[in-house]
């Protein structure tokens, strides 16, 4: 039995009609973007294609192959061993590589051979990640989307949370780069993905959105973090009906002082971040601001941020950036335990099916 080989497009369209995805890329590629739900079965770990492609360069390509060949053939017996002693015969398996196909040719091979249906992508990551860009600006263009507006601290990813449990499509960005969109942000427990690997989570969300239905998704700027928002996915928010919900003062910070209770629970960390504010807010605000945090006055802290430099600018740049922001329905927050029912509101509103 031969490999079947399809282009790059087909691949990701069918992507959940197989029952393993293989990339056989090194770990070091793998970790900067692969398909979901890809397992990485490197045929060369780094260290190995490190080597063989020094031999390449130094003896030459008969040399490189002869030694690529005897670990390759390792490696895949490996995989073999720990992973595919239980597949049933008719497992249908997905390969790919970076390009050439040499990797990725080799462990599909050995894979037919042994009788397992197996699919090769032609042109390997690199064709399969120019169809994913492709697809996920066609899909962004086409969905519906509602973008929840609103100032720091009135719950918009958690009202976002609440309507995906109510079964609304949701587009949850700042969970997708793992940035809370600030410079008090970053996540403590996750690490931000590579700007491909970002880009791939969002497109996984996107084509399982049914385009009639509207999607929900919190208003941002052009970057999360250090992460850039696809163009295309950005004019199309930036375009896209707007809620604006408001809430009071005191309900933001309950629900500031929830959002960030790892940060809380980290003074020294929060003041190291707070520092990042000195150049824009000044050398006096910023050690006041560090000293509240060192005292534990976390809520008068979150009023001042709020009140001096989240919100000063807030509408306005609200207005410049997003059309439909001036007619939008506001919807109040009246407190930090509000957002099931709102969600369950919105649903109803705007998402009956």
């Amino acid at each position: 039995m031969n490999p079947q080989v399809v282009e790059a497009a087909k691949a990701l369209q069918e992507l959940r009609g197989f029952d393993a995805v293989l990339d056989v890329r090194s770990p070091g590629e793998f970790a900067l973007d692969h398909l979901p739900g890809a397992a990485n079965w490197w045929v060369l770990d780094d260290a190995e294609r490190a080597r063989v492609g020094t031999l390449y360069k130094q003896q030459g390509s008969f040399e490189a192959k002869r030694v690529g060949a005897a670990l390759v053939a390792r490696n895949i017996a490996l995989h073999i061993e720990r992973s595919a002693a239980d597949w049933p015969r008719r497992h249908g398996v997905l390969v790919y590589c970076w390009r050439g196909g040499n990797r990725s040719g080799a462990m599909a091979h050995v894979l037919a051979q042994i009788g397992f249906p197996v699919t090769l992508v032609r042109g390997g990551y690199k064709a399969l990640r120019s169809a994913l860009v492709e697809q996920l600006e066609a899909r962004a263009r086409a969905q519906r989307l509602i973008v929840l507006c609103g100032p720091t601290g009135c719950g918009k990813s958690r009202l976002l949370q609440a309507l995906d449990a109510h079964g609304a499509q949701v587009l949850d960005l700042e969970r997708l780069a793992a940035h809370r969109g600030s410079v008090l942000g970053g996540m403590a427990d996750e690490p931000q993905p590579t700007q491909k690997a970002f880009e791939t989570r969002i497109w996984n969300v996107l084509r399982g959105f049914d385009p009639a239905r509207p999607a929900f998704v919190e208003s941002e700027s052009r970057k999360i973090g250090r992460l850039q928002v696809p163009p295309a996915l950005i004019e199309r928010m930036r375009a896209a009906e707007c809620l604006r919900m408001h809430a009071v003062t005191d309900v933001r910070v309950q629900v500031l002082l929830g959002d960030y209770a790892d940060m809380i629970s980290d003074p020294a960390e929060l003041q190291r971040r707070l520092q990042a504010l000195r150049e824009l807010r000044g050398a006096q605000a910023v050690q006041r601001w560090q000293d509240l945090s060192a005292r534990g006055e976390f809520a008068q802290l979150t009023r001042e941020l709020l009140e001096h430099h989240y919100d000063p600018s807030y509408e306005a740049s609200m207005r410049r950036n997003y059309q439909g922001f001036a007619e939008g329905q506001v919807w109040e927050v009246e407190s930090a335990q509000a957002f099931d029912a709102m969600a369950a509101r919105l649903r109803q509103a705007f998402d009956p099916a």
